[in-house]
């Protein structure tokens, strides 16, 4: 990648890591084929901390209704369900609606992907477009409908250095507020806990999680749509111990890049402490040792953006989707602006020439399966595999 500079969330250095097959290198292998980047700016691919992959083709709730907590939500959409739209689209193959919550997120540079759901075969593919957390623990919810695996017991049954999940004080009233001591009490809050919203911590709440080595996704959207609110993140990313999730569509942002974008419009944290969110910090929360980063050794992944001269670590300030000039996933380019043709050329890969947001682009042919893309607004088939 010559002539690249490279962003991470320690900083900036006016030189990229070379790509040896699947990983970053100190330098290129003999005989390996440089790609131009002069110009632009190498960031490591992003980890979302929260998704729901099998739902963001599901139409969302009318807008304008804010819910005391998350339960209220659910039993909202009960009635929801009985929508042609929502029909339709619980209609498609789950297998479809999972890769389509994938090709969403590889869209907006997202290479690594927190599912907060049963697993399911698909998953497993070697053609599955991210990569996803793994060998991890999860419980849905303290309450509401029996869904995932019962609290107590999935928190005894995952081991102590990896990550359990579940969704906690989603809300703003007094049921969101109690539930921290709730999980307490049942002796699941240690230092391998994952919360997610966690709207109604408080400041006295945020401390515990953060002296318990415990940790908290932020899914700001999801928040304010449903709940009116969100928490401040300020204490908990000082700590270390805030990831960002974008959540689904059914509640959330459309990617990880649009809630990154309004995190810096509402300025709710630097643009390097956001950057740590979906790269360093949700890596070292996650267990995942081979993701959020640039270095040596580790997997080459990572997404390409024209450096706009400003400072190097607002690079992605304001960027969106189609901003993206190319998305690398295990040293392959997966989809790249028309002018770098020949980088997937060179890795001998076929393309299809598609649009992105009205933005033309080319794209690994084997992400361009009609039925997925046909639940992907904006992603659409211009031209043939070439």
């Amino acid at each position: 990648m010559r002539g690249a500079a490279s962003l991470t969330a320690h900083g900036v250095s006016r030189h990229a890591p070379a790509v040896s097959g699947a990983r970053f290198a100190a330098r290129p292998p003999h005989g390996a084929v440089e790609i131009d980047l002069r110009g632009q700016i190498v960031v490591p691919g992003l980890i979302n901390a929260h998704e729901h992959l099998q739902v963001n083709c599901v139409p969302p709730l009318p807008g304008g209704v804010v819910f005391p907590n998350s339960y209220a939500w659910i039993d909202a959409f009960q009635a929801h369900f009985e929508h042609p739209g929502v029909k339709a689209a619980l209609a498609v193959p789950k297998a479809i609606r999972l890769r389509h919550g994938a090709l969403k997120n590889l869209l907006a540079g997202t290479t690594c992907v927190v599912h907060h759901d049963p697993w399911h075969d698909v998953l497993d593919a070697h053609d599955f477009p991210v990569g996803l957390l793994r060998n991890h623990g999860w419980s849905y919810a303290l309450g509401g409908p029996a869904y995932g695996p019962p609290v107590q017991q999935s928190y005894a049954a995952t081991p102590p250095d990896r990550p359990w999940i579940i969704h906690l004080a989603e809300g703003s009233d007094a049921t969101a507020r109690g539930e921290l001591d709730a999980l307490d009490a049942l002796g699941c809050l240690g230092a391998n806990s994952v919360l997610v919203h966690g709207v109604g911590l408080g400041e006295e709440g945020m401390a515990r999680v953060v002296a318990r080595g415990a940790a908290v996704v932020w899914c700001p959207a999801s928040n304010r749509n449903l709940l009116g609110t969100t928490l401040d993140p300020r204490a908990l990313v000082a700590a270390g111990r805030l990831a960002l999730g974008s959540d689904s569509r059914l509640s959330g942002a459309r990617d990880l890049l649009d809630e990154m974008c309004g995190v810096r419009e509402r300025d709710e944290l630097p643009a390097a402490a956001l950057l740590g969110t979906v790269t360093t910090d949700a890596a070292r929360i996650f267990g995942l040792a081979t993701h959020g980063t640039l270095d040596e050794g580790v997997g080459a992944d990572f997404m390409v953006v024209a450096d706009r001269g400003a400072a190097a670590v607002s690079a992605l300030e304001g960027v969106r989707r189609a901003d993206l000039r190319a998305v690398v996933r295990g040293g392959l380019p997966r989809i790249a602006d028309p002018d770098l043709a020949h980088w997937f050329d060179a890795a001998g890969i076929d393309t299809v020439t598609v649009t992105l947001d009205g933005r033309p682009k080319l794209v690994d042919a084997r992400l361009a399966d009609p039925a997925v893309m046909a639940l992907e607004a904006g992603f659409e088939r211009s031209g043939k595999v070439h």
